[in-house]
């Protein structure tokens, strides 16, 4: 079966068509237009599960959007647009939202961005965590300092490392087994690698990571090897920024001692 297909397609598109907005009698319009090609308000409410008199209402809302066309006929005949331009019309719809929602978000920020964040700040969620670390890796201007467990090395935090090696960062990774170091070898040639802390198995810990000397986070992994379908792996860290902030100066401390007592051979 193709991946990307669905058991219950109805189903599948009603439901993404009422995530960008649409209401509930209106994606149901619309996708019984889609399989039925053209109809009337008494077509539509044969598959569509949608009153008659609703149609009407569902069919204003449509093309008020551009989804739909209106034959003056008796009845009146409706007729959806093509799949594809249907996606078009969203993704513009997407980009315009996202574009208005950057630039609003931009304009609310300080004009000077604080470099020192007090205290220390919680992140729940392997998703979101990853997020902030790839975010702390995109704004690293001089180092990175980097342990993680191997089923946290994506591919695309390799892919945001390198990134950052290539525009001079240094690269000090550590917590991966050999077949790993070789990949880290042949895509981040310069990245220097280390051995771990400790044993990760015999601990919770997920990653540690340290930029430019005033960003570090350390997370946590709750069932780890234990995790099941029904309770699945989950991660949880905490980070902290600007060179007085506990978090920062003690694992800042942690790594210089490591890497200034162990250092790998090249």
């Amino acid at each position: 079966m193709n991946p990307d297909s669905f058991d219950d397609p109805r189903s599948a598109a009603i439901e993404q068509l009422e995530q960008f907005g649409l209401s509930a009698y209106a994606a149901r319009t619309f996708v019984a237009l889609v399989s039925l090609g053209t109809g009337t308000a008494k077509d539509v409410s044969g598959v569509a599960d949608v009153p008659r008199t609703r149609v009407y209402d569902a069919i204003e809302e449509l093309q008020e959007l551009g989804l739909v066309d209106v034959q003056q006929s008796s009845p009146k005949e409706f007729w959806a647009i093509s799949a594809d331009t249907t996606t078009r019309k969203f993704e513009q719809e997407m980009g315009h939202r996202l574009s208005t929602l950057t630039t609003a978000l931009d304009e609310l920020e300080p004009v000077q961005q604080s470099e020192e964040q007090r205290g220390v700040w919680t992140v729940d969620g392997q998703e979101a965590v990853t997020e902030r670390v790839i975010e702390f890796i995109d704004e690293a201007d001089d180092e990175i300092v980097y342990m993680t467990v191997e089923g946290l090395l994506t591919d695309e935090i390799i892919g945001v490392l390198r990134d950052a090696a290539e525009r001079g960062v240094t690269i000090s990774l550590g917590g991966v087994s050999p077949d790993v170091q070789d990949r880290i070898r042949e895509e981040i040639p310069d990245a220097e690698l280390f051995e771990s802390l400790w044993v990760w198995s015999d601990t919770p810990a997920g990653r540690l990571m340290m930029v430019d000397g005033s960003q570090t986070l350390v997370s946590v992994l709750v069932n780890g090897a234990d995790a099941t379908p029904t309770d699945p792996r989950s991660e949880t860290a905490i980070w902290g920024a600007g060179e007085t902030n506990s978090l920062v100066v003690v694992l800042k401390a942690i790594f210089t001692w490591r890497l200034g007592n162990d250092k790998p051979p090249k």
